[in-house]
């Protein structure tokens, strides 16, 4: 790939530069191709933190991201509940679910294959058990299956919308009503690509329901339902709604005591074994509750 420097582009970084003319591709991996030597300025490797000048020709040589290999790592779980073809997770917020975008040790499958002997296929050796997933920051309930009947069952239930996910949002301001829904497809923001967007019009299509349990003076605390799981789905759509969720920078939120104010609160499934309906529940962790316990009634 060659890239001309542009006036405007006289004094970049190297790294900067390449981040801004190839927003497909993450920082990590942009940085992975400078240390190698397959970027190029004026026929010379550079290093990231190079100065540009106007004129100037980068050349870029991708290469192939290195293969992942989900490996057993020693780490606590907290099971809500267990079956034989199911597993339900108190996730912790902060706890990747599987590798990627620079995370590669740590994750909840690095946990899982540690924990259990047996988990579904389906997902591929990078996501052994793994049917739906929680954003890094979002705690609270998820299922993980041991087998691939059991996946295939769960994952009608997603695909279905039969399965019923219930979480708990603190959002900023005072929400009007009582209840609502939101209604808006979403899709990533071709200027921001670590954000997703409701606001073209486009995408895919989703939708969030809210109910109001607390109003404080300047929050309110909603229980929200998804019948969709689009990737930073409940975020967005709060947002569109001038209501982004405590904490959550990356939405437009002022920043909170230690991460954004998201849980996933409870989930109600069909058990793939014979059809029971099971309901699991995660209570609101420590954080969270001592994060309401700071605020002022409305």
């Amino acid at each position: 790939m060659r890239l001309a420097c542009e006036p405007a582009d006289a004094g970049k970084r190297l790294d900067r530069f390449l981040h801004e003319r190839l927003p497909q591709y993450s920082r990590s991996r942009l940085q992975a191709w400078i240390r190698a030597g397959q970027v190029l300025v004026d026929g010379v490797p550079a290093r990231a933190s190079f100065s540009l000048r106007a004129g100037a020709l980068v050349e870029a040589m991708p290469l192939d991201p290195p293969p992942l290999a989900a490996r057993p790592e020693e780490i606590a779980l907290s099971i809500l509940y267990e079956d034989d073809d199911l597993v339900a997770i108190d996730k912790p917020a902060g706890m990747v679910v599987h590798a990627g975008a620079g995370v590669h040790s740590g994750t909840l499958v690095n946990a899982l294959l540690h924990r259990f002997a047996r988990l579904s296929g389906m997902g591929g050796e990078l996501r052994p058990g793994i049917v739906h997933r929680l954003d890094r920051y979002t705690s609270g309930v998820l299922l993980v299956a041991k087998n691939d009947a059991a996946h295939r069952a769960l994952a009608a239930q997603f695909s279905g919308r039969t399965i019923e996910k219930i979480y708990l949002a603190l959002v900023r301001g005072r929400m009007a009503r009582d209840t609502g829904r939101v209604e808006r497809p979403i899709a990533r923001d071709p200027v921001h690509r670590t954000r997703m967007t409701a606001r073209l019009g486009r995408g895919r299509a989703a939708w969030s329901e809210y109910r109001v349990l607390r109003r404080f003076q300047a929050f309110t605390l909603l229980e929200v339902r998804i019948g969709t799981g689009r990737t930073h789905q409940i975020r967005v759509h709060l947002s569109s709604i001038g209501h982004p969720v405590a904490g959550d920078t990356l939405y437009g939120a002022a920043a909170g005591p230690r991460r954004y104010f998201l849980h996933s609160h409870r989930i109600t499934f069909a058990r793939p074994s014979d059809g029971h309906p099971v309901t699991v529940t995660s209570p609101l962790p420590e954080d969270l509750q001592a994060w309401l316990e700071t605020l002022k009634e409305g």
